[in-house]
């Protein structure tokens, strides 16, 4: 190894940033015929989609594969070492095989590629070179030719995964609009974590593990104090004798009344309730009770069912969640 020189690290970045872009742009070019029957191949495919590769390809494989699952379309991947070791047995008949190959030249892949259509399944590749042994035996060729890699030997796969990457993420996104995948279907295979939570969690899911604190708009400060106490929110809503919403009492409310030095003696709940609260529908997703109450700068909102008080849903309830 040579001494080391002096390197300006930011332009190197840059570089780096130059080099990579460009190499994406130029993928425009290449979404041709191929692309789009690959698309209709993988979208009417009744199997998986086995991806393979070798060395940094099979990495990149193994990403395109996560983001297949997660966006609805089945998928596997079978490293193209292992597959001549017992591997080829998880293709099924149904399959369509990609093969991601910068040089499409490699040792493991030459063996694999024969056994793969030997078995009569679709092969398409994903390679960067449209002569090469990889590319003349499949059935459809996503080329992923790159200039330059970023590596100032022009050596290290840099630029050539960045593209094999773009393009396993262009069929996902093309897979994904040609079957409608919609959040909801999003939200079915990102259950865990934040992202989940904030794709499927509904307001009644928060609201349901509390109580409901709720006062007639008759009661007595008395009543209103120990019920705001006692269900610990901080908040409670005001019904009429018909069970109808009419207002909302906060603790601050009471901290206000007090400063104005009012006489509590005959005070009653419509006396300093605040008309017209925010609300909420209780099958509304919990993300959006969040941006209401970052809209409205409040910490609670009323949660209704129809038209019909059901509860509270807190500030404090989205933070435990993760939502914020």
């Amino acid at each position: 190894m040579k001494e080391k020189t002096t390197v300006n690290i930011r332009e190197t970045a840059k570089r780096t940033v130059r080099l990579e872009s460009a190499a994406i742009g130029s993928l425009e070019q290449f979404i041709n015929d191929d692309f789009e029957q690959t698309v209709e191949l993988i979208a009417h495919c009744r199997g998986r989609v086995v991806l393979t590769g070798i060395g940094k390809s099979a990495i990149v494989a193994q990403k395109i594969v996560a983001t297949l699952n997660s966006t609805g379309t089945p998928a596997l991947f079978m490293h193209a070492a292992d597959a001549i070791h017992g591997d080829l047995g998880m293709i099924t008949a149904e399959d369509v095989v990609i093969c991601i190959s910068k040089s499409g030249e490699s040792p493991e892949v030459k063996v694999l590629v024969p056994l793969v259509n030997n078995l009569g399944n679709k092969l398409v590749a994903i390679v960067g070179k449209p002569d090469s042994y990889l590319a003349q035996s499949a059935h459809f060729v996503l080329n992923t030719f790159v200039t330059q890699e970023a590596c100032p030997n022009n050596l290290a796969p840099t630029s050539s995964t960045t593209a094999q990457m773009v393009m396993g993420d262009a069929l996902a996104v093309c897979l994904m609009e040609l079957r409608g995948f919609t959040a909801e279907d999003f939200a079915k295979f990102h259950p865990g974590g934040t992202l989940g939570k904030k794709l499927y969690l509904k307001v009644a899911d928060l609201s349901r593990l509390h109580q409901v604190p709720k006062v007639l708009k008759s009661s007595p400060l008395r009543e209103v104090i120990v019920e705001i106490s006692s269900k610990m929110l901080g908040v409670t809503g005001v019904v009429n004798e018909s069970g109808g919403l009419e207002g909302i009492i906060t603790d601050g409310d009471l901290r206000r009344m007090l400063e104005k030095n009012m006489d509590a003696s005959g005070v009653k709940a419509a006396d300093i309730m605040s008309r017209n609260p925010k609300t909420i529908q209780h099958d509304e997703l919990a993300v959006n009770a969040l941006d209401l109450m970052r809209e409205y700068d409040i910490t609670q909102l009323l949660v209704m069912k129809d038209d019909q008080y059901h509860g509270i849903i807190h500030l404090h309830d989205l933070i435990r969640e993760g939502i914020i």
